[in-house]
């Protein structure tokens, strides 16, 4: 058997000729203790595809809704509809938070929330009719497959259905939440009544049968081993093979604090050399997705930061507020200007890219 080091370079050499790494290498790679190794090699596919470009939206959050009918143990942010602290936007709640950002070149609007029995489909017909005359030119990458599959449900509707209706009012492309981690054993601990993972990658790869082009995710650090880590990973390079729709892949740090998980002993937050490994293993996992993000919301600017020489090549953007990992105790502020994103890039030794949520460059040379 190939003693550590020895499964390492037999992986790094698998990397240099740009061969796809298995099931095996991936879990090798997240019980390796060497992180250096990990970032050499995923640094290496980053400047294959990159060079030393850096991608940053400016963009803007809204969370409309915090009253959600899950309520999953992994999250602080979902309340009963009765409970201190629930609300929901109005559409004229939801306009002004538009009107203010309209004069600040906002490329994308990012809009998620709670599955909230109030809300129907005309009401995130209107809110995303609403949203394109406010803002015409800005890309609308809202509403989870978590939120598509409930409207569905709610009205007797295909996915599909719901995704072109959705689309008709404005909606251009899906963010990837929800996803957490696909394992059965461990969703039916963390989040019971959130939907399965075959029917997250089904919704997705409805929408990108219709054109869209999404993001994906994975929760990590609560009660998933490694190679159910893996195995999330490889179910979504296996749709990208199929689709080619998923435009980034974004690794979110749990955060325990104010969840049910907290309660039941679920109490640490993940290290920042687990942060930096994972990163790195999607990188290198994940050869067929163009770009991985580090959320700098959830791992904290520094971390972000670093990880540009570990794999990763997309800082997310302004976000300007953001509630839901910020209710599970997450400290980073909710915005970050544009200037310090291009400053925090271009003194790690980077050429900051501002993109709009397709990739589309809008401008360089900062």
């Amino acid at each position: 058997m190939l003693k550590t080091n020895d499964t390492l370079q037999a992986i790094a050499n698998k990397v240099e000729k740009g061969e796809r790494l298995s099931r095996e290498d991936g879990i090798a790679l997240f019980r390796s203790h060497d992180l250096l190794e990990i970032g050499k090699m995923a640094n290496m596919v980053r400047e294959r595809k990159h060079g030393k470009k850096t991608y940053f939206i400016v963009n803007r959050h809204i969370n409309h809704t915090n009253i959600c009918v899950n309520r999953c143990r992994l999250c602080a942010f979902g309340r009963d509809a009765d409970s201190p602290g629930a609300y929901v936007l109005s559409l004229e709640e939801i306009e002004q938070k538009i009107a203010a950002c309209a004069d600040q070149n906002i490329s994308e609007i990012h809009i998620v929330g709670g599955l909230n029995p109030d809300l129907k489909l005309d009401y995130y017909v209107e809110m995303l009719r609403m949203v394109r005359r406010r803002l015409p030119h800005a890309i609308i990458q809202s509403l989870t497959a978590v939120e598509v599959e409930y409207l569905a449900r709610m009205h007797g509707m295909t996915y599909r259905e719901v995704l072109s209706t959705l689309r008709d009012a404005g909606l251009d492309s899906l963010p990837g939440g929800g996803a957490e981690i696909f394992a059965p054993r461990v969703r039916q601990i963390i989040c019971p009544k959130k939907i399965d993972g075959e029917t997250w990658l089904a919704i997705h790869e409805a929408a990108h049968e219709l054109g869209m082009r999404t993001n994906a995710t994975m929760l990590y650090g609560h009660v998933e081993t490694i190679e159910e880590r893996v195995d999330h990973l490889l179910r979504l390079r296996q749709l990208q093979d199929r689709t080619g729709g998923f435009l980034t892949f974004i690794p979110l740090a749990f955060h325990p604090k104010n969840t049910a998980l907290c309660s039941m002993g679920c109490t640490t937050s993940t290290t920042g050399h687990d942060d930096l490994k994972t990163l790195a293993i999607a990188r290198l996992l994940l050869d067929n997705f163009d770009h991985i993000k580090a959320f700098w919301i959830m791992i904290g600017p520094k971390l972000a930061q670093v990880s540009l020489s570990f794999g990763v090549d997309d800082l997310d953007g302004t976000v300007v507020e953001e509630k839901i990992a910020h209710d599970a105790g997450a400290e980073t502020e909710q915005y970050m200007a544009r200037e310090e994103l291009v400053y925090m890039i271009k003194s790690a030794g980077y050429y900051p890219v501002q993109r709009d949520t397709l990739y589309n460059v809008i401008k360089e040379g900062f």
